[in-house]
């Protein structure tokens, strides 16, 4: 079968090769591919430039739905021919501190999906049974497919900030998870603001038919006046930056409360400018985001199976894998919002 693979650790170095399809050995399940995402890591595993370990070769790709069509020995609550998704957490060692109170996402050992074992940007993947959640009626196989990064967002609001029903919530970035946090905040009750600049026009007024309470555009209108009216000079009581730059993480610091919540969501580059004050005046929780554990998919999953969280709507770029690179850099170059793969055609 065919596959997208990562074949040497230098930038580039990836193409489509024939790989041997897989079978199912014991305590895992084989699934067949039905819709991929492209995620902002993968592009990174092509830069070779991500700190999250890569062994190549390796079949790229871990956002998906799909079906099973194999079962290995010793699974069980499983059956042929059901929709699923998985969790990218290939393994972890569950002994360490992490693990052992639940926090794998940070495990030390923690081998990922597309990135050490063999992903999702090919026809059929093999993965540990205990990484498989059930599809719920009535969840497209578009939506499922962006179970994983919604998983990821789930982690970053409900168990890293803390949100009330009467706060006012920044979400600084309109990209598919800025728009994906919009909605799980929404889902808490809170007032939204969701910012972004002139290239985020589409994606802002997006965001409003979603359900944010305003957007702005920071290059026409002040994000601070904007803020200074609704809470009264306060400060958002929290914010979440999902756009991965500087510039959008110190205003962010710099609109929030004093002791208000900030956790970043977007990854940028490694090194940035830093508002480093706001730490000391403010004494805000601040946090970081990785990945996601199981209750996060379980989330996940219960908020698109409810319809309070809509993502279709940011799949509007939908190409077949053979067309990977032109994806890339479409993706590359924002020339979409959430970009999803179909399956090879199989002979």
């Amino acid at each position: 079968m065919k596959a997208i693979v990562k074949y040497a650790a230098e930038p580039g170095h990836m193409e489509i090769r024939e790989v041997p399809e897989p079978t199912a050995g014991p305590g895992q399940i084989k699934i067949k591919v039905v819709a991929a995402g492209i995620c902002g890591s993968d592009l990174h595993i092509y830069n070779s430039d991500i700190a999250i370990p890569v062994r190549p070769p390796v079949t790229v790709g871990h956002e998906f739905s799909g079906v099973i069509t194999e079962i290995g020995e010793g699974v069980e609550g499983f059956e042929v021919g059901q929709r699923v998704v998985s969790e990218t957490a290939y393994s972890y060692c569950g002994t360490c501190e992490a693990c052992r109170e639940g926090w794998y996402n940070l495990c030390p050992e923690r081998k990922t999906l597309g990135y050490w074992y063999n992903g999702i940007f090919t026809n059929y993947t093999v993965v540990p049974a205990g990484r498989v959640h059930l599809i719920p009626e009535g969840v497209s196989d578009i939506a499922a497919a962006m179970t994983e990064p919604l998983a990821c967002v789930c982690h970053a609001v409900f168990d890293l900030t803390k949100i009330s029903p009467t706060d006012i919530v920044l979400v600084s970035g309109p990209g598919p998870i800025g728009l994906m946090t919009m909605q799980v905040v929404k889902a808490h009750g809170a007032t939204v603001i969701v910012s972004g600049t002139n290239v985020d026009t589409e994606r802002l007024a997006l965001a409003k038919e979603l359900g944010a309470d305003y957007t702005c555009n920071i290059q026409e209108e002040s994000l601070e006046e904007l803020v200074a009216t609704l809470t009264k000079g306060k400060g958002v009581d929290v914010a979440l930056e999902c756009s991965g730059s500087h510039f959008g993480t110190n205003s962010a610091l710099k609109l929030l409360k004093r002791r208000g919540y900030f956790t970043q969501i977007g990854m940028g580059k490694p090194e940035v400018p830093f508002y480093i004050e706001a730490l000391n005046y403010k004494e805000p929780h601040v946090s970081g985001s990785l990945g996601s554990r199981k209750a996060n998919w379980i989330q996940a999953l219960t908020l698109l199976s409810q319809g309070k969280v809509k993502v279709e709507p940011l799949a509007d770029v939908r190409m077949p894998m053979e067309e990977w690179e032109t994806a890339f850099e479409k993706f590359r170059n924002k020339e979409g919002g959430k970009f999803i793969l179909y399956p090879f055609k199989e002979d």
